[in-house]
């Protein structure tokens, strides 16, 4: 022994005695709090993000540099905003040639009715590849004055909205009030809250609303609901641009959904000369609690509704202080909002914006909301906005639908059944653009199959595409999970002994991550280590409604205590406590997260960035050998925190690897998502920039394997084998591939650990 290990050792020996036996581990606090940690965990993570929420407004002006000088000028800098905003919407697909179809439907033709002021027909119109806008079109019989696309709430037909169904009051019949005016008007069909074709008989019909049904398929996609309806709006513009007479102008109007995507149309089209917006206008800050329907990620980092209405400046927008429709629903609901969040939003425009740059009006400015939406003084300024001054009054004169043989809920089928086959042929080309967004454009050789051609060595191969995969790691960051800025704190470790076996000793562990924010485990030490050692840690991660302690004690059948094994065999381990847990309390944490660009997996791995922190920090874990397995949502961890903390030096997926595109947002599928209560598994626009593959290349050159129950009703051995061979291979091309591994087991959704365990002594270099 050599005179400085003759120092150390009896350190060494006290540190070992200290972690066997004492109450509270070294260098640490004790430990002294009660209760549920689940739970007060949970109760911080909603509070640092509703604190996140409510900073926003004050950080908003960073993403603007609004020029006021002219119009022209305006314009100008504010498209990278509007790009930014189409994006968040969806609204990325290009349109096609659009005209307008009046049809008929056998026997009925495409005249709906004649009156004498106007006549209405049956009309559809293309928007993108196998999408149709499909409403009415209502024609003065005078020279028109303006063009208005004109859009109901998703409890109202087009039939409604212009008299020809029961439902909405003459006076609230404002589609039929500008025809009757001299104003053409275009109705499309909005996407209603029904949910009778949200799913496929011979799969499960389910309870989402129609809304829901495309929004959480799509949302995986880059695409949403709003932005495909703005679209429809968008194409008919493109219609009436071509069609309606010289030096007459286009609007938009809209009614509680109907308002909502008529606000963000003409925000995004400056084709759009004027907007009413009736019973949508607000604060948006607890956007979180309305319809899932209408989340979109990253909305509040950069706009509010009166950033919005900037978008449409310097041209006019009228508001309506209407009620919407009530909506009441565990996913979220809809109320009339308090007068003074409308007229706080309103004003906050005028904060933006110089004085007299942007007309606007909020109509009525007494707080009492319109009786009912679309009310005359509304339709009145609306009408002023387009060119038209004039006292808009409506008949009584009631149009009466000429057709026999019409259904309106074969055309909401339609429209429902065109968009969930939009985003469903995404999905199927969506392998093909991850490859050629991420592999071959980091290694265009591998596409080729030349590169052993074009590189001299395997070892070059890998380091260039390692070095390639670096803007990949933080869009995957940035652009899918989402990234707090916030650093963080000192750990300020607290603990407390709660196991002492024969093998291993236990400790309870918290340490802060933000002012809000704590991580919390279980750290299994065991009594061998040697004086000086530096021993491999395991961090051993639970799954859906888990916590540290299932991973431990009790045999639980999903994880046979397999953090105990390992601690049995000689690994340091530690279990920490992740999120998903309380069911619907965590899905709204990622819905409330996702109005500041960010999810639960943002809270997550600052956690996981704060625990590796303090493991490296103690004398007895060699902070190059820390590994993470988990299964289920666990398994779900182990392919996005480890990707992304790149401390962490092998991982092992553990019955959660799969075809996770599919898996999420694909509707034929009776194991998917779409079918299932998890309401929280769409992120955006993942499925268009990684899958499982796509996470696991950035593991390299890092170890990674997959664990596989032949009956785990996750997925089927198919998918699984067929993604985990795109990441076998790329492995194996780049001289890696005795760092990877797949086991299949005889069994179901469970922790094996056999292969799995190899592979941890191999790679830890840990014998046993």
């Amino acid at each position: 022994m050599t005179r400085r290990e003759l120092l150390i050792a009896p350190a060494a020996v006290a540190l070992a005695a200290q972690y066997a036996s004492a109450e509270t581990m070294p260098g640490t606090q004790p430990l002294t709090w009660d209760g549920d940690l689940s739970e007060r965990m949970m109760d911080g993570a909603h509070a640092f993000v509703e604190r996140q929420i409510a900073e926003a407004p004050a950080l908003r002006a960073k993403f603007w540099r609004r020029n006021t000088s002219s119009a022209d000028a305006y314009g100008n800098s504010i498209n990278a905003n509007i790009a930014r905003f189409q994006h968040q919407i969806g609204v990325v697909d290009p349109r096609v040639e659009t005209h307008c179809e009046r049809f008929g439907d056998d026997p009925d033709t495409a005249l709906v009715a004649d009156m004498p002021a106007y006549t209405i027909h049956q009309v559809r119109w293309p928007v993108l590849e196998g999408v149709t806008g499909e409403g009415l079109l209502l024609t003065p019989k005078r020279t028109p004055l303006a063009s208005v696309v004109a859009l109901a709430d998703a409890v109202n037909s087009p039939e409604q909205l212009c008299g020809l169904a029961l439902g909405i009051p003459a006076s609230g019949q404002w589609a039929r009030r500008l025809a009757e005016n001299g104003i053409t008007v275009v109705i499309p069909t909005t996407i209603d809250r029904t949910a009778r074709w949200s799913g496929h008989a011979d799969i499960q019909v389910t309870d989402q609303t129609h809304r829901e049904w495309i929004y959480r398929q799509a949302f995986h996609m880059g695409r949403h609901i709003i932005g495909y309806e703005v679209q429809k709006v968008q194409a008919a513009v493109d219609w009436l641009t071509r069609t309606k007479p010289a030096a007459t102008k286009i609007g938009v109007a809209g009614f509680c959904e109907g308002g909502l995507v008529a606000f963000y149309a003409a925000a995004c089209d400056m084709r759009i000369d004027a907007a009413l917006v009736s019973g949508y206008f607000e604060s948006r800050q607890a956007v979180w609690s309305e319809p899932i329907y209408r989340n979109v990620w990253g909305l509040l980092r950069e706009f509010g509704d009166a950033e919005i209405a900037t978008m449409i400046a310097p041209r006019p927008l009228v508001l309506e202080y209407s009620r919407p429709t009530d909506i009441t629903n565990h996913k979220g609901s809809v109320r009339t909002p308090p007068f003074q969040s409308v007229k706080s939003e309103f004003d906050r425009i005028g904060t933006l914006l110089p004085k007299g740059f942007q007309h606007r009006e909020l109509i009525p400015s007494n707080g009492q909301p319109s009786v009912v939406a679309g009310s005359q003084p509304a339709i009145e300024a609306f009408a002023r906005a387009l060119g038209v001054d004039a006292k808009m009054p409506v008949s009584e004169a009631i149009p009466v639908d000429l057709r026999t043989q019409f259904n309106p809920d074969h055309r909401m089928r339609n429209q429902v059944m065109e968009l969930e086959s939009h985003v469903q042929l995404l999905i199927r080309k969506s392998e093909k653009l991850r490859e050629r967004q991420f592999l071959y454009k980091v290694m265009p050789e591998l596409a080729d199959n030349v590169w052993t051609t074009s590189l001299r060595t395997k070892g070059q191969a890998a380091a260039k595409f390692i070095e390639g995969s670096k803007p990949y790691r933080k869009q995957f960051h940035e652009e899918v999970l989402g990234r707090f800025e916030e650093q963080l704190v000192a750990p300020n470790p607290r603990t407390r002994r709660i196991y002492d076996k024969e093998k291993w000793t236990g400790y309870e562990v918290v340490l802060d991550v933000w002012k809000e924010v704590f991580a919390w485990g279980v750290l299994l030490i065991p009594k061998d280590i040697k004086p000086g050692e530096r021993r491999p840690v395991v961090v051993c991660q639970h799954g859906r409604r888990g916590v540290p302690q299932d991973v431990i004690e009790g045999d639980n059948s999903y994880y046979h205590d397999f953090a105990a094994k390992l601690a049995e065999q000689g690994f340091i381990t530690f279990a920490p406590h992740n999120l998903y847990r309380g069911e619907d309390r965590y899905r709204y944490l990622s819905r409330k997260a996702n109005g500041v660009k960010a999810s639960m997996f943002s809270v997550i791995i600052s956690q996981h960035q704060q625990i590796l922190r303090w493991l490296k920090s103690l004398a007895i874990v060699d902070p190059a050998r820390i590994a993470f397995y988990g299964l289920s949502y666990g398994g779900e961890s182990a392919v996005r925190i480890p990707t992304i903390v790149e401390d962490y030096c092998l991982s092992i997926c553990s019955g959660d690897f799969n075809s996770w595109t599919e898996k999420v947002a694909a509707t034929d599928l009776n194991f998917g998502f779409m079918y299932s209560i998890e309401w929280e598994m769409p992120y955006f626009n993942m499925g268009s920039t990684f899958d499982y593959a796509e996470m696991a290349y950035l593991m390299l050159p890092r170890p990674f394997m997959v664990e596989r129950g032949h009956n785990d009703r996750v997925s089927r051995d198919q998918w699984v084998a067929r993604e985990y061979a795109k990441v076998r291979w790329l492995y194996t091309q780049l001289g890696l591939g005795d760092k990877t591994e797949i086991e299949y087991f005889n069994g179901g959704h469970t922790i094996n650990g056999e292969g799995t365990f190899r592979f941890l002594h191999k790679h830890l270099n840990w014998p046993g």
